[in-house]
């Protein structure tokens, strides 16, 4: 099989090299210049370089112009979903196309096909509907939030205290957005759950619910701290996302599914057709011994049966994640303070931390190496895990840093 990756996901992280046969087949990544380090090393594989500075489609189609046509295109990080689609279009490469990854990619989309399903969501409209002349009130009152349609980690977000301010802001200028490439939606009030897994023919293959401990808005907007612990995965939870991964067109791959707590049951939020971010791909193998990116490739190349593995884990032996942001802080180094208590402690399975001096980025990642600290936490119950993360957070400090400081 003739296999094209578009590569931006390191292969430290998918282990392309295990889980494809590079002798069985012919295996082609294409990459810009900042990911070609992490292509993976000794396989016999064609690798292609593309600028990275342009339209992502364009540029892989020049960069495979004149080789045979793939029979199968694998692009696992989220911003390469509509760009894969829009080249296997061109190619004419089995599998999804532009109109079939909308519903995981643009927030509009998706919202009104789990609408459609007759699950809740919160309420929205595209930005420039909600702008155009003549439009009709958006029908909520209170806070408000404007997010990208196809944004991630929070990233693009702001909140305003009605739908009235929100629109008066974008109007008078004082948050430029692009208007046609943003969303209105009604704020509702609650903790937020996540919930992980796979599919395979439209049943899940594996599944394991978590909460949030903090928000993705708060470490994105505001520099909070953020984690989440694993928590009970029971029918209710799982017959709901199974309703909302069919209302988006999911019946195979990973997914990660976003959704509110509310008071009165589950709202929606959001869901991907990829793994979640952070370190929930290391949490979720060691509580049910399946490392996700490694069983989506191997489903992809047809190289594993589609039955259900893994399991879940016992209530005292569940895992979480942490991670503080540096991208707020205005420098490109930190220093961390208040770790002392935590540490050590024998419920962290990993912590990874930046020395004074050593860089963090600027943008916003949740990556362990880039920023001031992270790791992972378990095993434990859920109790034990939020108890933990949430003193942790109130305690630590992370400050900007300059060598003179010391």
């Amino acid at each position: 099989m003739r296999i094209l990756v578009m590569h931006r996901v390191p292969d430290s992280f998918v282990h392309y090299a295990r889980n494809i046969d590079h002798t069985r087949h012919d295996v082609t990544y294409v990459s810009a210049p900042d990911r070609l380090a992490t292509l993976p090393a000794d396989v016999p594989a064609r690798r292609l370089q593309r600028p990275g500075t342009g339209d992502a489609t364009a540029e892989v189609l020049a960069a495979v112009a004149g080789l045979p046509r793939p029979d199968l295109l694998i692009a696992l990080s989220e911003y390469d979903l509509l760009p894969a689609a829009r080249v296997r279009e061109a190619l004419g490469i089995p599998g999804p196309v532009e109109r079939e990854v909308l519903p995981v990619r643009d927030k509009v989309v998706m919202k009104t096909a789990v609408a459609g399903a007759g699950l809740r969501v919160p309420r929205f409209s595209g930005l420039a509907a909600a702008l155009g002349d003549g439009a009709s009130p958006v029908p909520w009152h209170g806070r408000t939030v404007l997010k990208p349609l196809a944004g991630a980690s929070s990233e693009g977000i702001s909140t305003f205290p009605t739908p009235a301010a929100a629109l008066d802001a974008v109007r008078s200028g004082a948050t430029p957005v692009p208007v046609d490439e943003y969303e209105i939606e009604e704020f509702v009030e609650g903790p937020i759950i996540h919930v992980d897994g796979l599919l395979a023919d439209g049943q899940f293959v594996v599944v394991q619910s978590s909460q949030y401990v903090g928000t993705c808005l708060g470490y994105a907007a505001e520099g909070r701290p953020l984690g989440s612990v694993q928590a009970d995965t029971d029918s209710a939870v799982t017959d709901w996302a199974l309703r909302c991964l069919k209302a988006v067109g999911i019946e195979g791959g990973p997914f990660h599914l976003e959704a509110i707590n509310a008071s009165d049951g589950l709202v929606f939020l959001e869901v991907g057709a990829r793994v979640g971010g952070a370190d929930v791909v290391n949490a979720f193998e060691l509580a049910t011994g399946v490392h996700m990116p490694s069983i989506e490739v191997q489903l992809l190349v047809g190289e594993m049966p589609a039955t259900s593995l893994g399991r879940l884990p016992d209530p005292g032996q569940r895992y979480g994640w942490f991670v503080f942001p540096g991208h707020t802080l205005g420098t490109g180094s930190c220093r961390v303070s208040g770790t002392e208590p935590f540490r050590n402690d024998p419920i962290v399975h990993r912590w990874v931390q930046r020395e004074p001096g050593e860089p963090i980025k600027r943008a916003i990642t949740y990556a362990d190496s880039d920023v001031p600290l992270a790791g992972i936490i378990g095993p434990g119950s859920t109790d034990e895990l939020e108890r933990f993360l949430t003193v942790m957070f109130e305690s630590v400090l992370v400050e900007p840093y300059a060598p003179a400081d010391s």
